[in-house]
């Protein structure tokens, strides 16, 4: 029996173990997938927990319910990984080998990284949402919210869903105009990127959409520290290395992320933990028989769910030519596609890849839509709540999607 291990029960790896165990399982290969817990949470549901649209119990579900029955699905925990033994040893001692390797470990939280951010006020005055932990307890800290200073922060990139935090401001200004204290809000939008997003054109769309909504974008701002209670009345400052202090009443951050534990204490990774691959392909220089896949990886896409998708399915076709004896082909040109919440019923949609940055138009299908795309349109809010149902029942069990893992340009327009 030939071996495929699978690092990473998420999005990205319960999707490679389904459809690789359709494609190689019939050819005497046996797919194995290991991850440390049984609980898969739907991560964009985590924008929608602080806001009271989802519970946490709504968007989190057990992984073994998605992978099909001819996977194994290990839960006992990675101890390490030697790439040159092509061995894995579990956290229970247990050792596993493998004839291929797919590393799909994903992107962590890394608050501690920062200077202060995890002491006085965190989780009182200072939460993330990217955490089932930090959106619930933030959902808390809205509930009784009374008005003041609100900081929605970046500390650094790469981060998963880069459009999150974008998307988190528009739905505050949405929350407290709602409840009827948009008054009382200060807004500002902090983030280490010279405007709101890093396109020309998309940065162009979202930050005249916060100067519409009063909300001041404050770029360049790379954080040094944080202090929950050194401000004014006991407010929370944020300072960044040139000198800049922010104070607030509540700060909504996103922390620095890196690569998994077991990948960085490998020789697998690099100095944050990312896998190295070809950005084109998805396979390890250093080791032909690792590939990786999703946030694992150091590929310079965004690190979102569409990504995964678009990937898994030129990744499958890549390992079964790798199984071939055939070299694997440079198919992924860095598409992705997101939807952005922008608040009051409306969400906006983004297309874009390696090349392309995001532009005006109709998607999916060119000139017909139903999406639009660098525009607002309550069409593309009820898309992205439907993508639950399709993530769900579609996207995790590894189906077939009527959409291209290319960018087509057909229907955009300059």
């Amino acid at each position: 029996m030939k071996r495929i291990a699978i690092l990473g029960a998420g999005t990205a790896g319960t999707m490679m173990a389904n459809r690789l165990h359709r494609a190689l399982g019939p050819r005497g290969w046996k797919v194995t997938v290991f991850d440390q817990d049984n609980d898969h949470i739907y991560q964009p549901g985590l924008l929608f927990v602080p806001f009271g649209d989802y519970s946490p119990e709504e968007i989190v579900r057990p992984r073994d319910y998605f992978v099909d029955d001819g996977v194994k699905l290990s839960l006992d925990g990675i101890e390490s990984i030697d790439p040159d033994a092509k061995k894995i040893v579990l956290k229970n001692g247990d050792t596993h080998g493998y004839e291929i390797l797919v590393v799909a470990t994903g992107s962590h939280l890394a608050p501690q990284t920062v200077e202060g951010l995890t002491g006085a006020g965190w989780y009182q005055n200072a939460f993330d949402f990217y955490s089932l932990e930090g959106s619930s307890k933030l959902a808390h800290k809205l509930k009784s919210f009374e008005g003041g200073k609100v900081i929605v922060h970046i500390a650094e990139m790469p981060i998963k869903c880069p459009v999150a935090p974008l998307e988190f401001a528009y739905l505050a200004e949405a929350f407290f105009t709602k409840h009827g204290m948009r008054d009382k809000v200060e807004l500002q939008y902090v983030t280490p990127l010279d405007g709101a997003f890093t396109k020309p054109k998309a940065a162009a769309a979202f930050g005249g959409m916060m100067a519409e909504r009063g909300i001041e974008v404050v770029p360049d701002f790379l954080v040094e520290k944080v202090e929950g209670d050194k401000g004014e009345n006991g407010r929370g400052v944020i300072t960044s290395y040139d000198g800049r202090a922010l104070e607030y009443d509540l700060l909504v951050t996103v922390p620095p992320h890196r690569g998994a534990a077991v990948i960085a204490q490998s020789v697998l990774g690099d100095d944050n933990g990312w896998l190295p691959v070809d950005k084109h392909t998805l396979q390890n220089p250093d080791y032909p028989e690792v590939f990786g896949i999703g946030d694992a990886t150091d590929a310079p896409a965004s690190k979102a769910g569409s990504v995964a998708h678009f990937q898994s399915e030129v990744l499958t076709e890549n390992i079964i030519r790798f199984t071939e004896g055939l070299a694997p082909l440079p198919e992924f040109d860095g598409h992705s596609n997101c939807f952005i919440e922008t608040g009051h019923g409306k969400a906006m949609i983004i297309d874009f890849n390696y090349e392309t940055e995001p532009l005006p138009g109709r998607f999916p299908l060119p000139g017909v839509g139903p999406f639009t795309l660098l525009e607002e349109s309550r069409i593309n809010h009820w898309g992205k709540l439907g993508f639950r149902w399709v993530y769900w029942n579609m996207l995790l069990p590894g189906d077939e999607l009527p959409m291209d893992h290319r960018m087509i340009t057909a229907g955009k327009w300059a």
